[in-house]
């Protein structure tokens, strides 16, 4: 009977390569449907403005569309491979068309909202709305 060497590190990233192949979509190539990847995204809030913080690298700002439509605030895009013509060895980053949407609390000026896209993110400024004090007095009859 033949003994075989079991090679510890090699029999464990051919099992994680078979198990994320089998659990895990990775599209490596422009030609995807719809939605194939979602940019990570922090949304924080202080006095003034929201803001919202998406991680685009190597997304360029005029593949990237930001829009407000019945008071969602969408922006999608696309990240361009850049493999096409080379031998790939290993692809683990996502390219192809992506969507985030979200909904706007009321307190948002849809109007004064900004966009930025600087280093590989995506920074949106939501600004809030000046706080309206409204005071009605109710004539007792």
């Amino acid at each position: 009977m033949n003994m075989t060497p079991w090679h510890s590190q090699r029999s464990l990233d051919d099992f994680f390569s078979t198990i994320n192949r089998a659990l895990v979509k990775r599209p490596n190539h422009e030609h995807s449907s719809s939605s194939d990847w979602s940019p990570a995204v922090d949304i924080v809030e202080n006095e003034q403005n929201f803001q919202i913080k998406a991680e685009l690298p190597e997304v360029n700002k005029d593949d990237i569309k930001v829009n407000i439509e019945n008071n969602i605030l969408s922006f999608s895009g696309e990240r361009h491979s850049e493999h096409e013509d080379k031998k790939n060895h290993r692809i683990e980053r996502s390219y192809g068309s992506f969507s985030r949407s979200f909904s706007l609390p009321d307190n948002v000026d849809e109007t004064a909202i900004k966009a930025e896209s600087k280093n590989g993110m995506l920074y949106l400024t939501l600004p809030k709305k000046a706080a309206v004090e409204k005071t009605t007095n109710i004539e007792i009859h």
